[in-house]
């Protein structure tokens, strides 16, 4: 059986202010535009995703609540994941290990660098820093989510918003 996983950096938020908790920045309204943007090109592609993690974080949920809408997900779906949240690639790949088998594609929302740091991990593909609110798609052929590791997945796209504003 062939699993995705679609992994999204967050798409573009306030930027960190003096008095200001990082959990709490918002996105912007072109962030905003962005994560629709990439949703959109998603639905037009007739891809989706079983189940939605995020990273609790607001721009994080933020940005998926924003992509669940433009896949007709019920953004409430939205599972937030508190390891997430800077708990490096250990907490990803936990988050990915733990899922049933009966679930084929998953997209996790998160930060950098570890959004980055993982999709190399997993793919052994040069996927360089993420743009905010892009998003990469792993495949894996005949594993089971508790068998997924380093090296085990192949990089089957990479898209950013900016990209989508070219087309």
């Amino acid at each position: 059986m062939k699993r995705t996983l679609y992994v999204v950096r967050h798409a573009k938020a306030e930027d960190r202010a003096v008095f200001m908790n990082d959990h709490d920045r918002e996105l912007l309204p072109e962030g905003i535009m962005a994560a629709a943007r990439v949703g959109r090109y998603l639905a037009e592609k007739g891809i989706s995703a079983e189940r939605l993690i995020s990273s609790p974080a607001h721009r994080a949920k933020d940005t998926a609540k924003v992509i669940a809408e433009q896949l007709n997900i019920d953004p409430a779906s939205v599972e937030l994941d508190e390891k997430l949240y800077e708990g490096g690639a250990k907490a990803y790949l936990a988050a990915i290990n733990s899922l049933p088998d009966t679930c084929e594609s998953v997209m996790l929302f998160g930060h950098n660098p570890d959004v980055s740091y993982f999709s190399e991990y997993l793919t052994h593909q040069d996927v360089g820093s993420m743009s905010k609110g892009s998003i990469v798609a792993i495949t894996f052929d005949n594993l089971r989510w508790a068998e997924v590791s380093g090296r085990t997945g192949f990089l089957q796209f990479y898209v950013s918003p900016k990209e989508l504003l070219k087309q």
